[in-house]
């Protein structure tokens, strides 16, 4: 199938569509834009910026991907925006560019960011991430895979959400939360491991058991995060993936874990 563009829809010449793209009435596509085979852009939608788009996406009415940086130390120059396949941006979203020139703001593939959310400028998403409506990334947030994130919760500058992780609606998140765990609250605090989660996503009675160990180890023993992390290094199943990707985690942290309940 041909490219579909609504002749009321405004394609800058220097724009590069891929085969199969659609474009709807009044939408708009900027001159810098590469928009890969197959993306669907609704009714007055807006892609524009130093900005790369995979395949099969779809952006609904009002989102506007490919914005300047809301950050005021942007200094102009050439920062970007690149985005994989298969992402789904619902209505009135908004993802921002870089600020430093020649950086990125990054996205994954099969991510769905739902209605009135924003993905500000520097933040690294991964894959398979769930953003529920009226959800907010501050500047340079980094999301691992399989995230789910509630209704309303905002999540501080330079926090880090681990892979298979869940935020409550409403919930702030001031510090990163690890690996495998649900936070909630305002602040988050961790509440349990992401237990329906981890089994819709198919892990084992070993792997939930590996991380019924961190959990308890992090969580329910006393430890101060040290003391913590050495326990977990010196544990029988320290050579899991599961055990090597927390510490992995933990060792990059910058900002500290959110604390439990």
């Amino acid at each position: 199938m041909a490219r579909q563009i609504h002749p009321t829809a405004i394609v800058e010449p220097q724009a590069e569509l891929g085969d199969e793209v659609v474009v709807g009435a009044y939408a708009y596509i900027g001159g810098q834009v590469v928009i890969g085979d197959g993306t669907v852009l609704h009714h007055h939608a807006t892609v524009q910026g130093n900005t790369r788009m995979g395949k099969q996406g779809e952006v609904f009415p009002f989102a506007c991907i490919g914005m300047k940086t809301h950050d005021l130390k942007y200094k102009g120059g050439e920062p970007g925006l690149i985005i994989g396949d298969r992402n789904v941006f619902r209505e009135f979203t908004s993802v921002h560019m870089a600020t430093k020139d020649g950086e990125l703001t990054r996205m994954g593939d099969d991510n769905v960011i739902l209605a009135y959310s924003h993905i500000a400028h520097d933040c690294i998403v991964g894959n398979h991430f769930v953003m529920s409506s009226q959800a907010a990334l501050a500047g340079h947030v980094i999301v691992e895979d399989h995230v789910n994130i509630g209704w309303g919760a905002g999540v501080h500058q330079f926090c880090r959400i681990g892979m298979y992780a869940m935020l409550g609606a409403m919930a702030k998140v001031v510090q990163d939360v690890p690996p495998y765990v649900i936070a909630d609250g305002n602040p988050a605090v961790v509440r349990s491991i992401n237990k329906v989660g981890l089994e819709r996503s198919d892990f084992t009675v070993a792997q939930l058991e590996a991380i019924k160990q961190i959990f308890r180890t992090v969580y329910r023993q006393g430890l101060n995060r040290a003391q913590a992390l050495d326990a977990l290094r010196a544990h029988a199943l320290a050579e899991t993936p599961e055990f090597k990707h927390f510490l992995a985690f933990a060792a990059s942290s910058q900002r500290g874990f959110a604390p439990s309940r």
